[in-house]
């Protein structure tokens, strides 16, 4: 089997509370992900890492399906998601 048949994509929308008010929001957002699936939590902290945020309160993930999708992100040292929207 080919290695972009087997790379997975996460594809959800999100939203992320702050803890000194406001807040953002995504849709239809993929990362790309090892293995067949990733739980909302670590979902959530990767977003918050990636992204640099701080003073995040809730952080909500909503809509999330895994598909099959070539990675978009070379591998880098930690090769446990590599985000790319």
């Amino acid at each position: 089997m080919s290695r972009a048949l087997e790379d997975k994509r996460v594809c959800f929308d999100f939203e992320i509370d702050f803890s000194n008010g406001g807040g953002i929001q995504g849709q239809g957002f993929r990362l790309d992900i090892n293995g067949d699936d990733i739980s909302d939590t670590d979902l959530a902290d990767y977003i918050v890492a990636d992204m640099r945020l701080l003073m995040v309160g809730e952080v909500r993930i909503l809509n999330k399906v895994i598909i099959a999708e070539k990675h978009k992100r070379k591998p880098a040292s930690d090769n446990r998601m590599h985000p790319q929207s």
